[in-house]
Formats: structure tokens, sequence, C-alpha cells
């Protein structure tokens, strides 16, 4: 659709097509990137379960009548809406009064906020020594500027305490950089967001980071995680409102975040999740990455790491391996497992560190040719073809060595894309993985950068609590 807008500009006619469901979320991109009456087809209903004589006649009548109209119509370019300015009043009333307002113009989850009043936004600005108006990076699909104010004003909204500001910048840094691809979280796989935190700030505000770690129920933990969607929806502009920009079909509903166990980790002698991705033991870190859904919990058992380590393949391998297809086919892959810390102990105590369990997962989880290309044909992409990826570089000869279909080929793409973060209960034998998006939001890690007074201002937060 950014090419259509593009070639609308340089005056060059286009037509692009869509399927039903999608509809909505077109003309809000559309809208969004300043061409709202774009020329947009519509073939009518789902592709992918419809007979070869529906698909004939969809296409031969309805779809190249739309086109045809579609050419014959002029486009024109819409009229920027104008926002409210920097501390702009927006509205005034009692609490119910606010909520309502902010429901009205979708700028809530549909949960109570706090209401962001200047003082308030204030707070958290005393948190940061970057300018309110500081520019941090510009969002898709709305394209809307993100700035230390804007995440002042979400954070608050969102329950957060003024002192974990760092951490929101941070956050909206790692979403901001293009290579997190933000512009395509509103995509069908509805995946969500997931927050891994690693450093000394994980103590120092109070995070969780033992049982029912990612339960909403600990102030920073649950907070931060509602503020990234919340500044995903205000910012970024992805809503879920029917005819909006958000498509994701069902969604996880995961916004809580993933603190690691990193007392545990230095007793095993393992690297911290931040440390295996290049930074310092004394830095405090954000990670955000794509989360598309979870495994089952896993319970392993038994006094040796092979016990355990059987179960990750079996369990946490075999749910990543059924969308291992998008792996193969973007050449990337970034599935995360939370390693319980009883289950880490065991591990360590044989000898093994993270990245021997990389290793091990990526050597022994292992996918049919023949699933690959099934489950790729049932999601949409019907010329997935093995042989010729490997042709393009984009994947090993391992995906190759036959034309066997029932052949057996890695469902990792890399050992090392493997994340491991030890955390959750230590009382318990539990371990969970989640499956990644390919290249729609890969890990993206931010150093958190304090203010220079930060021992002061936390000292002072924390006697006003």
């Amino acid at each position: 659709m950014r090419a259509s807008v593009a070639a609308e500009k340089a005056g060059i006619p286009t037509v692009t097509i869509v399927a039903t469901g999608f509809l909505g979320q077109a003309k809000a991109v559309a809208k969004a990137l300043g061409m709202a009456n774009l020329g947009i087809a519509e073939y009518p209903g789902i592709i992918m379960i419809q007979s070869k004589e529906e698909l004939r006649k969809n296409t031969e009548e309805v779809l190249a009548r739309n086109i045809v109209r579609e050419l014959t119509e002029s486009v024109a370019s819409t009229v920027k809406v104008q926002e409210p300015g920097l501390a702009d009043i927006v509205v005034e009333g009692t609490l119910d009064e606010v909520h309502e307002y902010f429901v009205r113009n979708q700028w809530t989850d549909g949960l109570p906020i706090i209401p962001p009043t200047l003082e308030r936004v204030q707070a958290f600005l005393r948190f940061t020594d970057r300018k309110p108006d500081d520019l941090i990076g510009v969002l898709a699909p709305e394209n809307r500027e993100s700035t230390i104010w804007n995440v002042a004003v979400n954070g608050v909204m969102a329950g957060c305490r003024p002192e974990y500001m760092p951490v929101l910048i941070a956050i909206v840094e790692a979403i901001a950089e293009p290579d997190f691809h933000l512009r395509d979280a509103g995509a069908t796989p509805g995946w969500e967001p997931i927050i891994v935190l690693n450093g000394p700030l994980v103590k120092e505000l109070d995070f969780n980071y033992e049982s029912g770690v990612l339960r909403a129920g600990r102030q920073a933990n649950t907070s931060i995680g509602r503020f990234l969607r919340l500044y995903m929806r205000n910012v970024a502009g992805l809503r879920i409102a029917p005819g909006s920009t958000d498509k994701g079909s069902i969604g996880l509903g995961l916004n809580v975040v993933l603190a690691e166990n990193e007392d545990v980790v230095d007793e095993l002698g393992w690297e911290t999740f931040a440390g295996q991705r290049g930074f310092g033991r004394g830095d405090s870190v954000v990670t955000v990455q794509s989360a598309l859904s979870p495994t089952i919990p896993i319970y392993s058992a038994g006094d040796r790491a092979a016990d355990h380590l059987d179960t990750l393949v079996e369990i946490f391998g075999g749910t990543c391996a059924f969308w291992s297809h998008t792996a193969v086919r973007k050449g990337k892959y970034f599935p995360l497992l939370v390693l319980g810390p009883g289950v880490a102990q065991v591990i360590a105590r044989d000898g093994w560190t993270k990245r021997d369990i990389q290793q091990h997962l990526f050597e022994h989880t292992k996918v049919s040719a023949r699933a690959l290309e099934q489950h790729a044909w049932q999601i949409g992409f019907s010329e997935f073809d093995l042989h010729a990826l490997v042709e393009r570089g984009v994947v090993s000869q391992a995906y190759s060595q036959s034309h066997d279909p029932d052949r057996l080929v890695p469902a990792f793409v890399k050992p090392e894309w493997i994340g491991i973060v030890v955390s959750g209960d230590p009382g318990r034998n539990q371990s969970k993985g989640f499956v990644q998006n390919h290249d729609q939001a890969p890990p993206i890690s931010k150093r958190i950068v304090l203010p220079a007074d930060w021992r002061r201002l936390l000292e002072q937060a924390k006697r006003s609590q």
C-alpha cells in the first residue's frame, strides 16, 4: 500500500487489491498515509477457504469490475487532522467524565486511566534529562511523532510511577527502530510485544521475577506492560476498533513485563539474557520482541539435564515448529524460552550453559518438509518452496538435502536466535515458551539511560510512597 500511495502522489494511477476482511484496515492505513480515498478493489470473501470455482468467479466477475471502477476514479490527498498541542487541556470534568471522553476518542484500552494532568506529566519529566519535545522517532501506521512528552503522558495514563520514566523511554526507543517493523503490528497473527527487563533496575523498581512473573499484580510489571500497548494505540495508531489499523484475528493479551531472575543466573554462572545480547552486567536493559503464542506449561522432571532437555525439545520446540514456515521463508526466527529457576539449576549442575541449551534445541527440533509446506499454504503462502529458498541464500542447505517430502529439516534458523530467560516460580519445575513472528518485531534491546541525579530522585519517590 505504501508503494501505491507513492505512485499516486507521483501521478501514476494504482489499485490495491484487498480481500473483504481487510477493507477496513486498508482504508484506515491509506488515511494514515495521507490518501483516504486511495483506489482499493475488493476481492470478496476469504480466499483460502474458497473452491476453485469460487476463486475463478470472484476474480473474473467481481474483482475485475472493482479494479476498473477504482482506476476510473480520481484520488485526492487527505487533509491532515489537527491534533492537540503539547500542553493543551483537552477535557475538564469529573473522573467519570474524563474517562468517557477518552473512551469516545479511542485513547484508552477500555480500562480506566489516570488522567494525564500537567502536574502528573511534569512529575514524570523530572526523571529524565531529555527535553519534552525531543523526537524519538515517527511511528507507523499513523506516522505520528514519538516524543518524551507523549511517553510521559501515556505513562501517567497506564498507572506507572514517575520513576519508571527511564524504562518507558528505552521501550519506545526499541519499538521506534525501523528493524522492529511496528507497522506490521496490526497483522492477522495478532502478536503482542513482550518486554524483557535485565539489570539493577529489576530490584530498584521492585519488579516481580519469581512466581506469577507474567501475571498482572505487581505495579511495575503490569503498568509498564500496559503502557506499551497504550502507546502503540495512541501514538502509533494501532487500534482494534472495526475499520481500524489492527487486524489481529484473535490476539494474545500478554502485557506484563518479564524480568529475569539474575540472582539465580549469577548463582549458576550463566549469562543474563541482556548479556547474551552484548550488554554489560551492570547495565539495565529492556528488550522488546513479538510474542505470537505461548506453549502449554512445560513441566519437566528428573535430576539430569537430559531429562529436561528432551521435554523442552518436544513441547517448546514442537510448538515453535508449527510456525517455522515463516522463519524459513524470512530467514529469521526469535522464539523465547522462559526457563524455570529449578529446571535451570538441574541443567547447569550437569555443566550446561545457555548457549549449550540453544545448540541442543537447534539440533534436535525438527519438522517435516511436508508439514512446513502445508502450514505455509494454509496461511496463504501458495508458492512456498524450500529448494528455491536455499538457492536464494535465505536458509542453509539443511533444508534441501533431498526431495523427500517427509524429510526432517530444522525448525529453528540459528541457535543464537533462541532467547532464554530464567524467571518464574523457584519452587516449581515449570517453564514456558513463546513463539515469535519472524521479522515482525525481532528482539530490539536498549540500555536504560538514567538522569544524572537518579539516586536522589529515586529516594525522594520512595519516601513519598
